[in-house]
């Protein structure tokens, strides 16, 4: 899954996070197109932001920060939280986070199938970027009979998961179903191509892979356990920020 460390794919409709620090990752929250109403998100660094359907939100914890993420009264979010791994020199940067409004997506057409280009780039086209790491996603409906092509650099690491429906991914000389909920990952394929019998919701994520060492801990991703150790210790004495 490289740069990927872990991704939570969840359906929420009241607080369940609760307020958590995080550390040596980036915390991306990819806000699906079925939500209803408004996801909150509260940070240290001094944001407040309504995430809507389609939104994401990108939160470098670095050297460490405090998030919550909570559904507004009678919201239903449809969402992933993404880990993705920071370079070993960037863990201790300064915590910085950036919002991307659905509409501000590129959209790709395929064949009876569209693609948000929510980040990095395919098919030629370029659309926005997570700091530090080169990363690309794509969410990505397939109608009846529908197919789409993937095109991008074969030295990267592939993830898949699907959503909805059993889109076949195909990639170099393999081939797979994917049923709902089941996600598989490969690297050295150039062009991937996802296609369904029948309606089909898929995410792609591509990256380039750090091959940096890490530790996780829960919400943190250090070079160490002494280095874990020492970023529980500073949330608990308030030196990662607040939010209340």
């Amino acid at each position: 899954m490289d740069p990927l460390i872990m991704v939570d794919h969840f359906i929420m409709t009241e607080p369940t996070f609760g307020t958590h620090p995080h550390a040596g990752l980036s915390a991306v929250t990819v806000m699906f197109q079925d939500s209803e109403g408004a996801f909150r998100n509260r940070d240290s660094l001094g944001n407040d932001v309504d995430l809507a359907p389609g939104d994401l939100y990108c939160f470098k914890a670095a050297r460490g920060a405090v998030h919550n993420e909570e559904p507004r009264p009678g919201a239903r979010t449809h969402a992933l939280q993404v880990f993705v791994g920071l370079p070993a020199e960037k863990r201790y940067d300064a915590p910085a986070a950036f919002h991307i409004r659905a509409e501000d997506i590129p959209l790709l057409p395929g064949e009876r199938s569209t693609a948000r280009l929510v980040l990095g780039d395919s098919n030629g086209v370029r659309g926005p970027a997570v700091p530090d790491v080169l990363l690309t996603l794509l969410d990505i409906d397939i109608q009846a009979g529908g197919r789409f092509l993937h095109q991008g650099a074969g030295d990267q690491h592939a993830w898949i998961l699907s959503i909805t429906g059993a889109p076949t991914v195909t990639w170099n000389r393999s081939s797979t179903v994917l049923p709902s909920g089941s996600a598989i990952a490969f690297g050295g394929a150039a062009d991937i191509t996802m296609s369904a019998d029948h309606a089909a919701h898929v995410v792609l994520f591509r990256g380039k892979p750090l091959r940096d060492a890490f530790i996780q801990r829960g919400p943190f991703a250090m070079g160490s356990e002494a280095e874990i150790d020492a970023v529980e210790a500073a949330y608990r004495a308030g030196r990662l920020g607040s939010i209340d």
